[in-house]
């Protein structure tokens, strides 16, 4: 092929068609010939291609790679850049915008199977062709930082949070908003590598028992299509952007910036508002010991009191039915019954005496006045 070869479209698109042997032959397609992929092509010269613009002509092979790759085809078909190419949106990525079918290297992997540090960083750039203003954010921030600069392998990249074949992203709807705490969690709750860099791996747990992560579970649970305004991980921390927690400008470690950042929700917090946040650590002796000798009271205190409430509910039922019951079914004393008659009888004569004295008195006491008035 001649070099410098370019092919022109109709409406005035220009591309090279130069495939340097030397590349091509460092690739991991260096094994294949070109008809396997040209499959149109079998002589020269070449039929013509009508292709009217440079991507018509690379939209062509937009399912070529599924013949020897079909797991990562079939893993693309729930990618978000599917449903846009499916909806019209013909600027969404296919395999041959991510992998250059022609220089493509064999992607560099471990013995675990994970990506090597220089690809990791790597597949982040490969984002950035098409998503250039959010890879300059990500460049910024510190996961970013840690891949593009310190290639270290802990830190997410692109792919770690999105997928890869599979990418998912906000225009997921709902269902990517409240399942993302999740995403974090992968590498948040992961105590082999939070404990390199000191940061606490409770971050879901302690998320997840407040107020606003509790909605998000029992939403993503019962009406995962739903779109709520609890906030997840991102809210506060940012997405692509997210910087390190002592960051002046936007750590949340600085109270200013926290302020800020519970102000998006709670328009009117004041200054102590964020003194509430316990940041995402469980409090224990050392930190935050007030709350955590006031949990350990209620601890015992709690139990103590519905313990002694349940006891004495427990004794009265115990009184009422046992006790109860008891005294109905025991037998009368012989001869109580005739007993309690003469006592009764006894106790009538005696009130009979009395009120016959009574009137005896009172007629004795009346006598001597009608004889004076006689």
């Amino acid at each position: 092929m001649v070099e410098g070869q370019v092919k022109e479209f109709p409406n005035g698109d220009v591309i090279s068609v130069v495939i340097a042997p030397e590349m091509y032959g460092l690739s991991a397609h260096a094994t294949l010939s070109c008809q396997v992929c040209h499959t149109n092509i079998s002589g020269y010269p070449h039929p013509e291609n009508l292709a009217q613009s440079s991507r018509e002509y690379t939209l062509q092979f937009q399912n070529t790679c599924n013949q020897c790759h079909p797991s990562q085809a079939s893993e693309l078909m729930d990618s978000v850049h599917t449903r846009l190419m499916a909806e019209g949106n013909l600027d969404a990525p296919i395999c041959a915008d991510c992998h250059n079918p022609h220089q493509q290297p064999k992607i560099a992997k471990d013995e675990q199977g994970r990506l090597s540090p220089a690809e990791h960083a790597q597949s982040a750039m490969v984002c950035g062709q098409c998503h250039s203003t959010i890879y300059d954010e990500y460049a910024r921030s510190v996961h970013g930082s840690g891949v593009l600069e310190d290639k270290n392998p802990d830190v997410p990249s692109c792919i770690d949070c999105h997928g890869v074949h599979n990418v998912s992203g906000p225009s997921g709807g709902a269902a990517f908003r409240l399942s993302s705490p999740k995403i974090c969690a992968d590498c948040h709750t992961n105590e082999q590598i939070m404990s390199k860099y000191g940061l606490s791996t409770q971050v879901l747990q302690t998320y997840v028992a407040d107020f606003h992560g509790t909605t998000v579970t029992l939403f993503e649970k019962l009406d995962p299509d739903q779109q709520i305004n609890m906030p997840v991980c991102y809210d506060c921390h940012g997405v692509h952007d997210i910087r390190r927690s002592d960051d002046p400008e936007k750590g949340l470690q600085v109270k200013q910036n926290l302020l800020a950042a519970c102000q998006k929700c709670h328009p009117d917090a004041t200054e102590n508002f964020p003194d509430a946040w316990l940041s995402h650590y469980i409090p224990d002796r050392n930190r935050y010991p007030l709350v955590y000798w006031v949990n350990e009271f209620y601890k015992y205190f709690i139990p103590t009191v519905l313990g002694g409430m349940g006891l004495f509910v427990v004794s009265d039922i115990y009184r009422r039915w046992v006790l109860d019951r008891r005294r109905k079914n025991a037998k009368p004393v012989e001869g109580a019954e005739d007993q309690m008659s003469a006592t009764e009888e006894t106790s009538k004569d005696i009130e009979t005496e009395e009120q016959a004295e009574q009137a005896d008195t009172q007629f004795s006491d009346e006598k001597p006045q009608d004889e004076e008035n006689s």
